[in-house]
């Protein structure tokens, strides 16, 4: 049995103190804290491991190299791809994105062609195919909401036709926590168009358990550090034969078959798309977060942190003048808020004074403000290393400064 009360003790973040008040993290939409075993990781290539990787024949490059390529196996088997050549290491879920409105949009769309989002989506899901469709000439359509916070479905297959060519969403919402149906909509969209499907998982991937051949999503990208794991490494999953017809997005090093200054010619699948030397610290250090994340059990995560949010939403509507945004089908333990006549900015100061930490602005999700009608929310992201205790004293604090800044 997993006593997630004692799982404080395996981040060492949550033993120091803000503004002399023990640290409540509240922030785990953001980024996520790091279990020892991941620290202990990183810290271990640099003291004693320190090599780069596919390149020096000897017996401490080779030994770094197998670590660096395990990662490769384990995100493979982690998500069901049928191949692991189909994992492509990346900087995170930005530069995944970039490299897919780059490889493959800019290799496969031509003038009128269309791109499909939805109001849901973080800048980076929606900034490189802005970039994308004016070198290509090509078009956006949005997939609205509708007041809940969910994708209004039955307004799909209406935005789809001959001419969508690529669909990008995301799992689930930063800002709202919702849960998107993803299966169902892949199901849509394979039904009415013969778009390719991108599924940003940035915050899908510490929620639920992700099968890619099931989904039948042509690409899948998520970032390592909002998965306990570290900054600077995040994934991109692809279908193999199409990641074979795309061509590479950075050049250099390690991405190469055969040089010459009148032409060069390409490595194999997955060193195509990964030129140049690679955060290998945080690829080896990867596999940690995920074999720690499997220790616990995502069933077991979701059961605790479920319990807990469903406290924090019954304390926050007690609140007076607190107005929770969006009221989704299923969502993850994530939401966001405003209270009347209250700054976000000054009330995240203030609670912070109280050592905790909270999120305010607009998440980069700025056209999902303009829908919901306000420029800025606090946002309240939980994690299994919370507790009762955390939720307790957020209230306590939002409550008094409500009182200072009312």
């Amino acid at each position: 049995m997993i006593r997630f009360e004692e799982i404080k003790n395996d981040f060492p973040m949550l033993s120091q103190t803000m503004n002399g008040k023990r640290l409540v993290y509240l922030d785990s939409a953001a980024t996520t804290l790091k279990p020892t075993s991941v620290i202990s990781s990183i810290r271990k290539y640099y003291e004693t491991n320190t090599c780069n990787v596919h390149r020096s024949i000897h017996s401490l490059s080779e030994e770094t190299t197998i670590e660096y390529e395990a990662t490769r196996d384990t995100i493979q088997k982690a998500l069901n791809a049928q191949h692991r050549e189909e994992i492509i290491f990346t900087k995170g879920t930005t530069e995944s994105l970039n490299l897919l409105a780059r490889s493959l949009g800019d290799h496969i769309l031509k003038m009128d062609d269309e791109i499909l989002l939805t109001e849901l989506e973080h800048h980076s899901n929606i900034v490189p195919w802005q970039l994308c469709s004016e070198r290509t000439n090509s078009k956006i359509k949005v997939l609205p909401i509708n007041d809940s916070g969910d994708l209004d479905l039955t307004e799909l297959p209406k935005l789809l036709n001959n001419k969508t060519k690529i669909v990008s969403l995301s799992g689930i919402s930063n800002t709202l926590g919702t849960i998107n149906p993803i299966k169902k909509i892949i199901q849509l969209i394979r039904e009415h168009s013969d778009a390719y499907i991108i599924i940003d998982a940035a915050q899908m991937i510490s929620q639920t358990d992700i099968n890619v051949q099931e989904l039948d999503c042509d690409f899948l990208v998520f970032s390592g550090h909002k998965y306990y794991g570290p900054t600077g490494v995040g994934v991109l999953y692809g279908k193999k034969k199409l990641l074979e017809m795309m061509p590479p997005f950075h050049g250099g090093g390690d991405m190469i078959n055969v040089v010459t200054f009148e032409k060069t010619t390409y490595n194999d699948l997955p060193f195509k798309f990964e030129a140049g030397t690679p955060a290998i610290a945080s690829v080896i250090a990867l596999k940690k977060s995920f074999e720690y994340v499997k220790s616990l059990g995502k069933e077991n995560i979701n059961k605790y942190t479920k319990e807990l949010f469903t406290y924090l939403k019954s304390e926050l509507i007690k609140i007076e003048g607190l107005k929770i945004l969006g009221k989704p089908q299923l969502q993850a333990p994530i939401v966001s808020f405003v209270i009347e006549g209250v700054s976000n900015q000054d009330l995240a100061t203030l609670i912070g004074m109280d050592g905790i930490a909270i999120r305010t602005g607009h998440h980069c999700t700025q056209p999902l403000m303009q829908k919901l009608g306000v420029s800025s929310t606090a946002r309240i992201a939980i994690s299994f290393y919370n507790s009762k205790e955390d939720i307790t004293l957020l209230v306590a604090a939002i409550k008094k400064a409500k009182e200072m800044l009312s």
